[in-house]
């Protein structure tokens, strides 16, 4: 097992060149599903869970080849209909095949799933969508067992909540049912919107992408052709890594970037001293010696996103005063703040609100990754604590971030990657 061993960096300089999302590129691969062509796709990260959905594709029959620039994917020969528990347990988000599979076959077997432990993540509301689309669903044996053997039917779908996975699966389900489906309290993300679009611009007509009302016109059980395409820019490394220039005070250009997509994002920076030079490609962080703090509320897109919430709570450590944080979205999603404690973070708990006060003086100790987005936010602390910072269990860091430490070592970060003793 890995670790990534960290020490107080003066100051950082350079480019950083920002991957593709993997937030996007998840359902874009179960999208596939959906194709009768061979798909290509452009800007897949390198990170771990891209790979274990290929394999879970794989499993089910599907071929794919993984280059650098490009991977594609045939989903043709693609013959099981059943997502075993092995794959699924390691990801969330392999619940995605759910509504295309069943979309395509009319029946499928889908392990409950696993992932980060962040907390709850019911996928009640993918089942009781599908269940209104027309199918019949059964929980045996920790697997959803769903069967729709005249195909799904368009319906009017209300989510309860807002569901960034529900929707996208919900969105692929009805791109291949009968008749028109209609989606309200629907997920506005960049990554849900550029499934719509991709499916538009490919022959599945759907309305008010970008806004709450989704209306999907199906196909009919009828497979589409689906042109190449490029993944969109990973908002959220993005976001890390201009914490990154923040906290040590630093001038970072990102690359490949989207600004438009980090609007919440760069708002808090600036309230927090940062100014910014964007182009429509790249952004400037101008940090400021002193760092201001701050109050966020993580809420849906287009508000502050949760997947934010551990890297600026470590930025705020590092702020002159009392930052509150509050998390509406995950109950369990403040586990990293232990390990902060850890390292001379002043930060207490009430609930889903986590108090900072700022300025704390870090010291470099063994911490242990909790989830994937607690993991960069102890990189960010070990880059500003005094002393060596062993990063532990960064297996959660290796599912959603390609090359982070080296594209560290690029701007001047001593950062490492070592193996842990047996």
């Amino acid at each position: 097992m890995d670790y990534l061993q960290i020490k107080r960096v003066k100051s950082l300089n350079g480019q950083i060149k920002i991957s593709g999302a993997k937030n996007a590129s998840l359902p874009l691969i179960a999208m596939t599903i959906l194709a009768k062509n061979n798909v290509s796709i452009k800007n897949l990260p390198h990170v771990a869970d891209i790979n274990t959905l290929l394999k879970l594709l794989s499993n089910l029959g599907a071929t794919f080849n993984r280059g650098d620039e490009i991977t594609t994917v045939d989903t043709s020969s693609l013959t099981e209909t059943k997502a075993t528990y092995d794959i699924v347990k390691t990801m969330r988000a392999s619940i995605l095949v759910l509504g295309p599979i069943l979309a395509r076959f009319g029946h499928c077997e889908v392990s409950l799933p696993g992932g980060c432990a962040i907390g709850q993540r019911p996928i009640d509301l993918h089942l009781k969508a599908l269940e209104q689309m027309g199918a019949k669903i059964d929980i045996k044996a920790g697997y959803i067992e769903a069967s729709a053997p005249d195909g799904l039917k368009g319906c009017e779908i209300i989510f309860d909540k807002i569901t960034v996975t529900g929707t996208a699966n919900i969105v692929m389900a009805a791109a291949l049912a009968h008749g028109s489906t209609t989606i309200t309290n629907a997920a506005r993300e960049p990554e849900v919107v550029q499934l719509c679009e991709i499916l538009n611009s490919n022959g599945v007509e759907i309305d008010g992408i970008g806004t709450a009302v989704l209306t999907i016109q199906g196909t009919s059980g009828k497979l589409i052709d689906i042109e190449e395409f490029s993944v969109i820019p990973d908002r959220i490394e993005a976001g890390t890594y201009l914490c990154a220039g923040a906290i040590t005070r630093s001038e970072l250009t990102l690359t490949s970037v989207n600004a438009k997509h980090l609007s919440a994002v760069l708002s808090k920076l600036e309230e927090m001293g940062s100014t910014f030079t964007i182009t429509p490609d790249t952004i400037t962080i101008h940090p400021s010696e002193i760092i201001k703090p701050v109050k966020i509320v993580t809420q849906e897109y287009p508000a502050f996103p949760t997947d934010m919430q551990a890297q600026f709570l470590a930025l705020a450590t590092q702020a002159n005063g009392t930052s509150i944080i509050e998390e509406r979205l995950f109950e369990n999603r403040f586990m990293h703040v232990s390990e902060l404690q850890r390292m001379g973070a002043d930060i207490s708990l009430n609930g889903h609100v986590a108090t900072v006060n700022g300025k704390s003086k870090l010291s470099g100790t063994d911490v242990m990754a909790t989830d994937l987005r607690a993991s960069s936010a102890l990189v960010l602390a070990g880059l500003v604590a005094d002393g060596t910072t062993d990063v532990h269990r960064i297996y959660h860091l290796d599912r959603g971030y390609d090359s982070l430490e080296k594209k560290l070592q690029n701007v001047g970060a001593d950062i490492i990657r070592l193996k842990e003793q047996q």
